[in-house]
């Protein structure tokens, strides 16, 4: 069974050996993976890093939004003041 679009996010950059992949051509890729390398694949999007499936080596780099939900960058938690200051 293949990966579905929902499975490779458009906020991550993929390459296969080198060259930038598209989410359709990932999803061609994984037609022949068996079920571990199809979770491996999906835990090295959400995370990013690298991996070798079938002797193609993908890289995996996701992008660093972090935003609420009205898609505005998120501030941290706020600043406590305690006694010492």
């Amino acid at each position: 069974m293949a990966l579905k679009k929902i499975n490779v996010t458009k906020s991550t950059n993929t390459t296969a050996d080198g060259n930038h992949i598209t989410r359709e051509e990932i999803i061609k890729l994984s037609e022949d993976w068996s079920d571990n390398q199809q979770t491996i694949f999906k835990k090295i999007v959400k995370q990013g890093g690298s991996v070798n499936i079938n002797q193609v080596h993908f890289i995996c780099t996701p992008l660093g939004k972090i935003t609420n939900s009205q898609n505005q960058r998120d501030g941290g938690t706020p600043k406590m003041f305690g006694p010492e200051n």
